[in-house]
């Protein structure tokens, strides 16, 4: 039974492989000036849905809930890593979508398209430290493969990056030009391709004996 549910858990892992492959594209300035501002905010949009999705098997199909008194620290941990994900994931939704949508209204405009959303990054920071201290815990969690150190750190530089894409993408209010376009870019790609191979690393059968 404890196979199974690691295996069902695991199914998380193609979501935010796929979701990891939008963002990876979308952050790539050649596919924003061949596929134009509406086709590249859809991208980004899906790439949201794909880890909102992943986040809720993990965080509701995974056998866990809410921590209770008789819950180990390491499964509060991991608990919370997983809540706070979440939310992550819902704030990216807002943000692609209200980029998507002014797209569609205004698709030549100057500067029109998702950029790093500050709040989702913090919370995918936050996130990533509990799952550290989950993976420290890990003989405490329902299944030993439940959070890896290696899955655990890729997630954590992926949203140190998508903090630095967040500051790149701020927008200077005397100048009305981002801090650095380039870090808007880059950091998105960087931490998107870390999501993809912690996404590798916990596919499922992946570590199976």
């Amino acid at each position: 039974m404890e196979r199974r549910r690691y295996i069902r858990l695991r199914a998380e892992a193609w979501g935010f492989a796929l979701g990891s492959l939008c963002f990876m594209v979308g952050a790539l300035p050649w596919f924003q000036e061949a596929a134009g501002a509406v086709a590249t905010g859809v991208t980004f949009f899906v790439g949201s849905l794909l880890f909102t999705g992943a986040g809720a098997i993990q965080l509701l199909l995974s056998g866990r809930r809410p921590p209770r008194p008789t819950a180990t620290t390491g499964d509060r941990y991991d608990w919370w890593a997983a809540a706070v994900q979440s939310l992550g994931t819902v704030l990216f939704n807002v943000s692609t979508l209200a980029a998507l949508l002014g797209a569609v209204a205004t698709p030549g405009a100057v500067g029109i398209g998702w950029r790093s959303d500050a709040w989702g990054s913090l919370a995918f920071l936050v996130s990533g430290a509990l799952a550290l201290a989950a993976a420290r815990r890990r003989h405490e969690l329902w299944h030993v493969r439940a959070r890896t150190p290696e899955a655990a750190w890729l997630n954590m530089v992926g949203s140190v990056a998508f903090g630095a894409s967040a500051i790149g993408a701020y927008v200077v209010p005397e100048t009305q030009t981002f801090v650095s376009l380039l870090w808007a870019n880059l950091g998105t790609f960087l931490g998107a391709a870390c999501f993809l191979a912690a996404a590798v690393l916990v596919r499922p059968g992946a570590g199976e004996d």
